[in-house]
């Protein structure tokens, strides 16, 4: 579709939703300076549909949409539904330049550079199989990465006979200074791709992205982050990292629903990379980032759902969400060292967001998950324990969670 006609389609279906973006209808910011806790009490109440006996403590494997998110996707499913619009109510074929270019304007990005995929897997599997690489050729990654975050990588050697190296990261890191040596000092030679992630998912650590990036790049290594945890959980800008290629996924701390991810790069290195899903449109490289959206018929009101997330972060203000995700954090670390469990997550405040992972003898996670089970308390893990906390959060349910601990 050429670019006139997709800035048509999107100012089209965006007409769908009107009345169904409006902002929410957040508490007074007069009650969040009085009195935060009462503030957050009702963000939760009003703006989320979780009961009030859940204990949601594992937002790092799947984030939950807020109210304002699921009326967005309801109100296009059911204008989709009537066919309200003359342009077809999906993404897959469409370079949704409007969408990009807001999404791409939060996340400090040209909106040229990003691509709406599914999430952060997929995209990792677009940039693993999409660089050319030969027989021979390196690969490093840490030892702490996702599956989702290395097996693009395993695959690709297992077909081509690349290297793949993993790199041990110290548990838990002393600074970021450390974390630089140990990844740069890794690169041979051989090394042709660098990949880590931004935030790792197993212990929480934030990784010291821009440093890396920009050591590997003097010696000619492509870098590619993993940011699945990235986007909606600590602040930064995709222009600012350094790296050539980066994967994320909204669904996690971005408020957006299940089923959407971006993929951007530099704009040379997306000129290079070969598409894994084509159609129509796969070689055209004025379309730039968006070569890599045309991957046939897709549910559009996902894509609408993630800028409707957005939006809601944005009226809520991002430096306020973090504040308060990291307070959260900050009280699950203080409870596990009074207790005196083995932090993996380091605790310095530049290398942790709202992830927290300590560990466990097996004999007590055993126990500890039969228990949280039947208390309806979501967590992640089993040995080494993962609590991630989110604005829905209450200090009551890290306290629920750790009076559950304390039994075991």
């Amino acid at each position: 579709m050429r670019r006139r006609e997709a800035i048509a389609g999107a100012v089209s279906a965006l007409s769908l939703l009107r009345g169904a973006a409006e902002a929410a209808q957040l508490p007074d910011s007069a009650l969040f300076e009085k009195d935060p806790e009462a503030y957050w009490r009702r963000v939760r109440e009003e703006q989320f549909l979780l009961p009030d006996w859940r204990v949601f403590l594992n937002n790092g494997s799947l984030g939950i949409i807020p109210r304002p998110v699921l009326e967005v996707m309801t109100n296009y499913l059911k204008s989709a539904a009537g066919l309200e619009s003359d342009e077809y109510p999906r993404w897959g074929y469409e370079t949704l330049d409007a969408q990009r270019a807001e999404f791409a304007g939060f996340c400090g990005a040209r909106p040229e550079d990003l691509a709406f995929v599914h999430n952060a897997t997929e995209a990792m599997s677009i940039i693993a199989a999409g660089i050319d690489l030969k027989a021979g050729d390196e690969v490093v990654i840490s030892d702490q990465e996702h599956p989702s975050g290395k097996n693009p990588w395993f695959e690709k050697r297992a077909r081509f006979g690349l290297e793949v190296r993993e790199v041990k990261l110290p548990l838990p890191p002393a600074s970021p200074e450390q974390l630089v040596d140990v990844m740069v000092s890794a690169l041979g030679p051989k090394t042709r791709v660098l990949s880590f992630s931004g935030i790792v998912t197993t212990t929480g650590l934030v990784m010291p992205a821009r440093p890396i990036c920009d050591e590997a790049r003097r010696k000619g290594v492509v870098t590619v982050i993993d940011g699945a945890h990235m986007i909606g959980q600590i602040p930064f800008r995709l222009d600012a990292l350094g790296c050539d290629y980066f994967a994320g996924s909204p669904h996690k701390w971005l408020f957006a629903p299940a089923g959407t991810g971006i993929l951007w790069g530099r704009e040379e290195m997306l000129a290079k990379l070969w598409p894994s899903t084509v159609t129509g449109g796969w070689d055209d490289q004025k379309l730039k980032s968006a070569r890599f959206m045309l991957v046939g018929t897709n549910n559009r009101a996902v894509i609408e759902g993630a800028l409707a997330g957005l939006r809601f972060a944005k009226q809520m203000g991002p430096d306020r969400i973090y504040a308060r995700i990291h307070q959260l954090a900050r009280m699950v670390r203080a409870k596990a060292q009074e207790r005196g469990l083995q932090l993996l997550t380091p605790g310095d405040d530049r290398l942790y967001g709202s992830l927290t992972t300590f560990q466990l003898p097996p004999e007590r996670s055993k126990k500890l998950y039969e228990l949280c089970r039947k208390r309806r308390i979501w967590i992640s893990g089993a040995e080494r324990l993962r609590v991630s906390t989110h604005i829905h959060t209450r200090p009551q349910d890290i306290d629920t969670f750790f009076a559950t601990l304390d039994e075991c």
